[in-house]
């Protein structure tokens, strides 16, 4: 939308044979519009997938998942990066959610969320740990012989 917007006033601008001072300022803003909006975009759009990539890879993303929160989570990644770019609306939008999804130590308090250490899985006994292992065949025919 905002690139639609910079291209048509740099051609009504363009159709003017002067411009004043002013209007070669809003030429000039708005070539730089056109110029520069696509690539910002690309690399915001990188920057998303990247913090949402981070994202799930916290202790945090296990409680997302099972409390179903997957698209706040994506709007979360959106209005931080937005907010990252400088967007002060956007930063009071990711700091709100940021409180909601856990991801400051005060907010896990208020959740009562405690991120623990992860075990290891318990494995059963088996030979290679010194456990003995008894023939039951030999055990039932004793008991029956």
């Amino acid at each position: 939308m905002q690139l639609e917007v910079a291209q048509e006033v740099i051609d009504q601008l363009q159709a003017l044979e002067e411009l004043s001072a002013p209007e070669k300022r809003k030429l000039n803003a708005a070539l730089k519009t056109v110029v520069f909006l696509p690539r910002k975009m690309e690399l915001a759009a990188a920057a998303e997938l990247d913090l949402w990539a981070g994202l799930w890879k916290s202790p945090q993303a296990v409680a997302w998942e099972r409390i179903g929160c997957q698209r706040e989570v994506a709007q979360y990644a959106r209005w931080k990066t937005l907010a990252e770019q400088g967007d002060m609306d956007a930063s009071k939008e990711a700091r709100q959610l940021s409180d909601r999804l856990g991801l400051s130590p005060m907010s896990m308090l208020r959740l009562q969320w405690v991120i623990v250490d992860d075990v290891e899985p318990v494995r059963p006994a088996g030979p290679s740990d010194g456990a003995k292992v008894t023939d039951m065949q030999s055990r039932r025919d004793r008991l029956t012989g």
